[in-house]
Order: C-alpha cells, then structure tokens, then sequence
C-alpha cells in the first residue's frame, strides 16, 4: 500500500542513530495521522510527540545498535492506554503493516530485517499481554 512518500528503492540499513531516528520519525509521523491508530495516541494517550518519540528511538536504538539509554515500560505504557479504550487486533495488524511499511521503504539489510522480527514480537506479546488484561478485568456473571 505504501505510504505515499515519493523515494528512491532503499540502499542503506539502519546502521546510525540518525538512520534509526529517521524511521522512527517518519513511522510515528504515518501513525499519528493514521484513521485507526492516530485517535488512540492522540486522543486516548494523548502522546506528546516531543517525549514519545525520542523515547521511543532510544528503545531501537538499544535493539539495533546496543546503545543503552531506553528508560520505560511498554507493557505499562500499552496497560493504562487499554484501560481507557481496548486494543483491538485490528490495531495491531495496521501498526505492524505502517512498521512494515516504512522500513522496507527507507532500508534494507539485516538490521532492517531485525527491527521488523523484532516489531513483530512486540506487538505479538503486547496484545497476548492486553488481551489477558482485558478479559481478566471484565466482570464475571454467576448465573
């Protein structure tokens, strides 16, 4: 489907912090505007986009380069956001699918390959975690 930025194919991998910082931007740039996933960051997180996503390029950063400096937790992050208003799969097929998209749009080799085995992961785990959270915080009839 792309994402309707007009570039040359990807020659490079995400081998620097500037080459991680420009995926995560260009990524979260796409899902803040995205009709399913934009709402649920904007309205419900209510994101800060100049916290959330250097935050989030320090988490890469550590999974691609080994460069400490990530500081949070996704799971608790995603838990109060599932609080206010339910993941659904549907969430996370497009937010992989944008992943998906805008690195094999910008970059090629293996750390391209292991950041989208590693989305994969993450977004599988967070919504086996929140499915779990979710059926276990609602209330159970006795008939």
């Amino acid at each position: 489907m792309g994402l309707g930025l007009p570039q040359d194919a990807p020659s490079g991998d995400l081998d620097t912090v500037e080459d991680i910082e420009e995926m995560v931007t260009r990524f979260y740039r796409v899902v803040a505007q995205d009709d399913l996933l934009g709402p649920m960051y904007n309205q419900v997180a209510r994101v800060d986009w100049s916290v959330h996503v250097p935050k989030l390029a320090s988490f890469w950063f550590q999974a691609l380069l080994g460069i400490d400096g990530f500081e949070g937790n996704l799971s608790r992050a995603h838990e109060r956001v599932n609080e206010l208003s339910p993941y659904t799969p549907a969430h996370f097929e497009r937010w992989l699918e944008l992943f998906h998209e805008t690195v094999e749009e910008g970059w090629v080799g293996p750390r391209a390959d292991r950041a989208l085995r590693l989305a994969e992961h993450v977004a599988e785990a967070q919504q086996r975690r929140l499915a779990a959270a979710t059926a276990a915080a609602e209330p159970v009839l006795v008939a």
